[in-house]
């Protein structure tokens, strides 16, 4: 089935791209309808009188960073004419821990990575688990995982919106979109107890089954939350400041895009209509209809573009995900993985055995290894395992996208100016814990 793309343009009558390529001064309109004096572009310097270029850093300490990374650049006057980032203040060892950690004990460490989707990491990797264990979950199992999957993208799209805004100037639609992150949160915390650090899924089911009357307030949520994405599209999609400080700024052509291996909204706004749930589905999303939402430019607005209408697509999928739920069990009836009932446990011998054997010496998979990749808020996430038959992964390997994407920063920002970083490291939408893994 070919792939359903929707291409995010929006006609902008009072702006354009110069023969530099740089966004047209737009023209402000004051409070009484007259229009603001128009600055005008500086002389250039006399023959001789060129600076030396400066180096300068921002970060590692730095709110706009949105972490601990640091960008040393050198300056051409406000010119950026070369960008080192520097990683590994936040190193972790997420990789070498999971190879002292059971299979299940490893759950707990993937929320810590991408802590803005842990809910999505927690599924990508209990599904390469239970690839290594041959196991197939139950049906109900797979909706409850999807729902959960699209909150969880929502939830990010929402804190890479709302930073962004902060970071660029506007503050209003920060305030709007970390309210309807409040209302996932909430919707979490009643089906698992916790909000950021979920730990939702279990290797061949879930943590538990959503509690009554949570899928009315996730009814609501759809209902709603459209209405107050259209608000923030209001402010911002034709706003003046806001495409002058967006457009033009950290292209990427198709080809970059790809050759730097890019995913997520960041190849999709290249126009590159790459979908880890179209190209490689899984959890049934061959069976959904939703669009790919691809940009023209390449571009930090596109960038923009293409996260708010991936929140509607995500929308769309909820609205068929509830349609869909089926009744059922959450857990898989393998007594390798799924710890048996407290009743049996203390009243069946061999039970007790399965209980004991899970607890203190964990699952033991099949000899093998697998890759399994996800469509993450950020792009492709996937985990590489590695089996030896024992109860520990011979090696655990993480392909975080917000990694591979920052590697393109030096390209993005050179030849923009020093207040144009900002903006574009922000539209990259990276988390350190999952850069330092």
């Amino acid at each position: 089935m070919a792939t359903k793309t929707r291409t995010i343009e929006v006609e902008l009558s009072t702006t354009g791209l110069d023969a530099a390529g740089r966004p047209q001064r737009i023209p402000l309109v004051t409070n009484d309808g007259g229009s603001a004096v128009a600055l005008e572009e500086p002389e250039a310097l006399e023959p001789g009188l060129d600076g030396e270029h400066m180096l300068i850093n921002i970060g590692p300490q730095h709110p706009a960073t949105h972490g601990v990374l640091r960008l040393v650049l050198e300056l051409d006057g406000e010119t950026v004419v070369r960008c080192i980032p520097h990683i590994g203040y936040l190193h972790c060892g997420f990789e070498k821990t999971g190879e002292y950690r059971t299979y299940p004990q490893i759950i707990p460490w993937t929320d810590r990575e991408d802590y803005l989707n842990a809910p999505g990491n927690n599924i990508a990797y209990v599904l390469g688990a239970e690839r290594l264990f041959g196991i197939e979950i139950t049906e109900r199992t797979k909706v409850l995982r999807v729902m959960a999957g699209e909150l969880s993208r929502i939830m990010s799209h929402l804190v890479w919106l709302g930073t962004t805004c902060i970071d660029i100037g506007a503050y209003t639609p920060f305030l709007w979109a970390f309210h309807e992150r409040e209302r996932i949160y909430t919707l979490l915390e009643k089906w698992c107890g916790a909000r950021l650090t979920t730990t939702l899924t279990r290797i061949g089911g879930m943590i538990a089954d959503i509690p009554d009357g949570w899928t009315d307030e996730l009814r609501n949520f759809v209902k709603t939350f459209p209405g107050v994405l259209h608000d923030i599209e209001s402010m911002l999609t034709k706003n003046a400041i806001w495409v002058g400080r967006t457009i033009g700024l950290g292209v990427m052509t198709p080809d970059e895009a790809i050759n730097y291996g890019l995913s997520g909204p960041m190849i999709r706004a290249s126009g590159v209509a790459y979908d880890v749930r179209k190209d490689f589905p899984y959890l049934d999303y061959e069976t959904y209809d939703f669009d790919v939402p691809v940009g023209v430019n390449g571009d930090v607005y596109d960038r923009y573009l293409v996260r708010v209408e991936e929140m509607k697509q995500s929308i769309a999928i909820l609205r068929q995900a509830l349609e869909r739920l089926p009744a059922g069990p959450i857990n898989v009836d393998d007594p390798r993985v799924i710890l048996p009932p407290k009743h049996k446990a203390t009243s069946d011998m061999a039970m007790m055995i399965h209980h004991f054997k899970q607890v203190m010496e964990g699952p033991r998979p099949p000899a093998g290894e697998c890759y399994v990749p996800v469509e993450s808020p950020k792009g492709e996430k996937g985990y590489y395992m590695v089996s030896d038959g024992t109860a520990k992964p011979v090696r655990w390997r993480i392909r975080p996208p917000s990694f591979v994407n920052l590697s393109a920063i030096p390209k993005m920002v050179e030849g923009h100016l020093l207040s144009d970083v900002i903006a574009i490291n922000a539209s990259i939408d990276i988390v350190m814990g999952e850069i330092d893994r």
